[in-house]
């Protein structure tokens, strides 16, 4: 990381201003969040959570906030996690610190109580109300465990400060054990812990209180505090305000606001909530406290960061997942190649999804986030020509990946542009972001010199008479017609033509698949020609209170109408949409059910005529129960894919044995986690 300049930066002169926290002078305002990666729960994996953290380092961010780690066996967020609690833990971490120590960064530990939402059966909480996101049922929290959680904070802290940590932050946002005790959504208590205002506040009071004794008053301490917590019983403006005032007069060094908890039924973290959506809750707080101000949330560009910190009521943005997609997001910025940046697109689909059911958390736009030991891109030994067919996400990260180590590469697409289905995704709404995917791939074709042939449809023959070294067939899917009697009819539309806008659609549409793709084109279809809602229709929608004394800042959603007439059927019987991810799926089923759409499960589609959509009910010994006509003016299919793989058969009897990725290699529902990450590693194997 490189040394702070006495001169501003001439492209972002806010976010490369120093900024003190206690005794610790950071080079810049740019804070990479706590994210969990899972590497931290092992031993085996501390060194593999070291290279994650100085590869960020290296990239030049300010200062990196780990993953929660816990402060007691009750506060674990599952068996055997990361934890902070004696000298073993100290010489484990000395590794970490001295890893990102090495690169010239500074790192601040996280430490965490989970409470109710522990997935462990040893949980504690501050009340009686059991979790709804994880199974155990908890033990409520009598005086004695109180005052020993309060004390294991303090303890931790001063181990983290000896295993060479620069601060620590606690975690009192998005629901977890702190959280618990500040809401009178969990907290039920009616002592000194309960109830009143003061009385709920009293826990984390006395915690930061005890780790102030534990440290020396330079070594910073950091709060994440909830600001909006988005659930009936939530803390109202008022108390927050307090709160963030006792804990500046306690001797916290800044403020980490967090948004929502993680079983709240607003959006936080997805990509269709609006960049920057949460900022004024953050800037509400500078009238309350002088302590710097970090903001967080679907904050993904330097461009973004500065405008909020010139406006002068922040002091810092963090940043999680934008540094999964791109370890040197501060340095680009820093140096005018922002273009470069790989744009976190909020998806979740390799981080928040993985990391909520227990897998290593890594990054879909960056398969090498988490196993930068094990998937390496470094320089080729021996520069071979390539050849990449289809660009679409995989063929993009097999010829940059490849163009990268030093390969000679070149890319065929027959298609006018670059991005396959990503070109299809950036249409739906709330998928916008994907066009950054497209801008960062078009930028890193251009910077790493990939000869790219675009309407350029080739033959077997055309790569063999090149005499490529490697060949590499991306070309992707195509979508399924499934074989429904009238299939062929004029209504019937494909979802890429759909959402191409390649037809024109009717007012009243039935669409056939409640996967991923049929959600997603059921959402666009119920929407007008411009899909990206402002911030205020986005409130409304999910129901964001402007009334600051409302607790939790909730109230009753109000959405747009739809703009069509939506059925959205599968043969499948049962709930629609439960492959769908993690952290987005229950977006994605309160987006549909809020427009209205009729949902239809364990129907067979008998025929389409010119009356419509014809379906059938049947028992389970195959005899009919009951039929219906959709009278719908079109029907689009959502019913799977195919691969494209014309080329493999032809390359492998002439003797050229390629690399098939991407939809080519598996047509399952639409995966560019699986694309990207295949097109790396191809380029990692090769040479």
């Amino acid at each position: 990381m490189s040394a702070p300049s006495a001169q501003p930066n001439p492209h972002y002169p806010r976010l490369f201003e120093p900024l003190q926290l206690g005794g610790v002078t950071l080079t810049n305002r740019l804070i990479m969040g706590s994210m969990h990666t899972g590497l931290e729960d092992r031993l085996w994996d501390t060194d593999k959570l070291a290279a994650y953290y100085a590869e960020r380092a290296k990239g030049g961010v300010g200062l990196i906030i780990t993953g929660g780690f816990g402060t007691s066996r009750t506060g674990l967020l599952l068996p055997f996690a990361g934890k902070m609690t004696n000298y073993a833990d100290v010489a484990r971490h000395r590794r970490i610190t001295g890893a990102v120590h090495r690169e010239g960064g500074k790192i601040a530990m996280q430490l965490i109580h989970a409470g109710r939402y522990g997935y462990t059966p040893l949980k504690v909480a501050a009340g009686s109300e059991p979790s709804p996101i994880h199974p155990f049922k908890h033990l409520k929290m009598t005086e004695p465990i109180i005052k020993h959680v309060i004390r294991t904070f303090g303890a931790s802290a001063k181990l983290a400060r000896r295993a060479g940590y620069d601060a620590v932050e606690i975690m009192g946002g998005e629901g977890y054990l702190i959280n618990q005790f500040l809401c009178p959504h969990t907290n039920d208590r009616t002592d000194r812990w309960g109830g009143t205002t003061e009385n709920r506040q009293r826990f984390l009071v006395e915690i930061i209180t005890e780790m102030r004794r534990q440290v020396p008053r330079d070594f910073p301490i950091i709060l994440r505090q909830s600001i909006a917590d988005f659930v009936k019983g939530g803390q109202t403006w008022d108390e927050i305000a307090l709160m963030a005032r006792k804990a500046e007069q306690l001797g916290v060094d800044a403020i980490n606001t967090d948004i929502g908890w993680h079983e709240a039924g607003v959006p936080t973290i997805v990509t269709s909530v609006p960049r920057g959506a949460f900022v004024k809750f953050t800037e509400r707080l500078r009238d309350e406290v002088s302590i710097p101000l970090i903001a967080s949330n679907r904050i993904n560009t330097p461009e973004l960061a500065e405008e909020i910190l010139e406006r002068g009521r922040v002091d810092a943005i963090s940043m999680a997942r934008p540094m999964l997609s791109d370890p040197d997001f501060a340095d680009k910025a820093r140096t005018g190649r922002a273009d470069e940046i790989n744009t976190c697109i909020g998806c979740n689909q390799a981080c928040l999804d993985h990391a909520f059911v227990g897998k290593k958390v890594s990054c879909l736009l960056n398969p090498r986030a988490g196993r930068e030991t094990t998937l390496t891109l470094g320089a080729t030994r021996l520069a071979q020509r390539i050849a990449v067919i289809g660009a679409g996400p995989a063929g993009l990260s097999a010829a940059v990946s490849a163009a990268k180590r030093g390969h000679r590469v070149e890319l065929f697409e027959a298609g006018e542009s670059v991005g396959g289905q990503f070109s299809i995704a950036a249409r739906i709404p709330g998928k916008e972001e994907f066009n950054e995917t497209l801008r960062y791939f078009t930028r890193e074709l251009e910077i790493n010199n990939v000869t790219v042939h675009l309407n350029t449809r080739v033959s077997a023959q055309d790569i063999i008479a090149k005499g490529f070294d490697e060949v590499i067939i991306a070309t992707g899917v195509t979508p399924r017609m499934p074989a429904i009697p009238g299939v062929d009819h004029p209504m019937v539309v494909s979802y890429a033509d759909a959402v191409l806008g390649h037809r024109e659609i009717g007012k009243r549409v039935a669409v056939i698949g409640a996967g991923g793709i049929g959600f997603d084109v059921t959402e666009f279809l119920t929407v007008d020609e411009s899909p990206t809602l402002n911030l205020k229709e986005w409130e409304q929608e999910w129901g964001v209170s402007e009334d600051l004394s409302k607790p939790g800042f909730v109230t009753k959603p109000r959405p747009l109408p739809a703009v069509r007439e939506v059925y959205l059927v599968q043969r499948k019987p049962g709930r629609q949409g439960k492959t769908l991810g993690k952290t987005t799926g229950w977006v994605h089923r309160a987006t549909v059910k809020m427009k209205g759409v009729e949902q239809i499960s364990g129907a067979t589609y008998d025929r389409i005529d010119d009356a419509g959509l014809h379906l059938s009910f049947r028992e389970e010994d195959g005899t009919v129960r009951e039929t219906r006509l959709l009278e719908v003016d079109n029907v689009v299919i959502c019913a799977g894919q195919e691969s494209v793989r014309d080329l493999v058969d032809p390359l492998t009897v002439a003797g050229v044995r390629p690399h098939v990725i991407g939809g080519a290699d598996v047509a399952a529902e639409l995966d560019a986690k699986r694309a990207i990450r295949q097109g790396t590693e191809v380029a990692a194997g090769i040479g």
